[in-house]
């Protein structure tokens, strides 16, 4: 299943077979746009949500005018299964930098971030990436059990790491994504385990199930 809160650039769509003429009219308007929640960088960007692509790549819609671009779609994939090993290398490499913040504070993020979930309304098109910069002025709510609270922040610590998806641009479908995104989310989920060890047990529960 596709993680809603996973995100392609605009040439991450077009190596997907996509011409500008199909972003416009079969995508309209960017699910973000400014700076890149995923990266600590100013550089305006544009994403578009996965799951909202792969929708409409099902349409007839979609379909026809792919028709008119005879050969992008064989290119696409083609690029899809040489970039797979090249990805699976980068992840494997890459180093994780989990933010490291004060028991209080971390449960303060995780709190506001759960709040935000809450309060996002299906149509909402940016609340997902709009949740790792919220502004961690809410306290958790008192009295929550131990295992709620420590289920948030992992999933606010999960979120807050989701600029490490960019690896992943230019890989989809059944071309070796699948495979990517796990290797991907077991490695952040082993650097959370190591940033917080009090967290390591869900993290691992986390592995077991998507295993």
């Amino acid at each position: 299943m596709t993680d809603r809160t996973t995100y392609v650039t605009l040439s991450g769509v077009r190596r997907r077979g996509w011409t500008d003429t199909m972003v416009r009219d079969l995508l309209g308007t960017p699910d973000v746009q400014g700076r890149d929640p995923r990266r600590w960088s100013l550089a305006p960007v544009r994403l578009y949500l996965l799951a909202r692509v792969q929708t409409v790549e099902r349409t007839p819609e979609f379909a026809e005018t792919s028709a008119l671009a005879p050969g992008r779609s064989a290119a696409a994939g083609a690029y899809a299964e040489r970039r797979q090993p090249a990805v699976l290398t980068a992840i494997r490499a890459e180093p994780i930098e989990v933010p490291r913040l004060p028991g209080p504070e971390l449960e303060r993020r995780a709190g506001r971030h759960r709040q935000l979930l809450g309060a996002r309304s299906p149509g909402t098109k940016q609340g997902a990436a709009t949740t790792a910069s919220a502004p961690p002025s809410a306290p958790a709510s008192p009295g929550v059990p131990s295992g709620a609270l420590v289920r948030w922040q992992v999933s606010y610590l999960r979120q807050a790491l989701s600029r490490y998806e960019a690896l992943l641009d230019g890989l989809y479908g059944e071309t070796g994504r699948g495979e990517a995104e796990r290797l991907l989310r077991w490695r952040l989920y082993e650097a959370i385990a190591a940033a917080y060890p009090a967290l390591a047990g869900e993290c691992r529960r986390r592995i077991a199930v998507e295993r």
